[in-house]
């Protein structure tokens, strides 16, 4: 019987397509985290524990606020991260990365650990690393290569 390692490696287009996948659903998380803020907010103005004084509205205040728009936008960069690297480190799989019977493991075999995935996320270029793919004799990203992991593809299930 193979193991994890014998599994062939993912091309560019199947590679692609998870993150495509990943990307939408990303999109629908970021607009929920956003969402919850935005929904805190005005009820702090409601009941009057908050005012935005000069700002006209919620998103003004929150995009030019010298203190609140960085503390905004690092709350949805970690949503972001945090969804990488918790379905990275945990089954190896994002949601994108399951519809394209992709994994994500370590060159010994196993799960990636959290500071693996912080790599391939610093690396990865929001995705244009996968185009070292091609290029590649291992068909390694560029994040693959720094993080020291491959994206392996799994078999059918019978």
């Amino acid at each position: 019987m193979n193991t994890i390692k014998d599994y062939p490696t993912a091309g560019l287009f199947r590679r692609l397509a998870a993150l495509f996948y990943d990307a939408l659903i990303i999109i629908a998380i970021e607009m929920l985290a956003a969402g919850l803020v935005v929904a805190i907010l005005e009820a702090g103005v409601a009941i009057g524990i908050v005012n935005y004084g000069s700002y006209a509205d919620v998103g003004d205040f929150l995009s030019s606020h010298p203190v609140w728009s960085p503390v905004y936008t690092f709350y949805l960069a970690f949503v972001w991260i945090g969804f990488l690297v918790f379905f990275w480190t945990r089954a190896g799989q994002t949601l994108g990365m399951r519809a394209w019977k992709l994994r994500v493991i370590s060159e010994e075999g196993g799960n990636i650990t959290i500071t693996q995935a912080l790599i391939r996320i610093s690396t990865s270029g929001f995705g244009l690393a996968n185009f070292t793919v091609p290029i590649d004799p291992q068909k390694r990203g560029f994040h693959d290569m720094w993080a020291k992991t491959r994206v392996i593809v799994l078999p059918k299930a019978n």
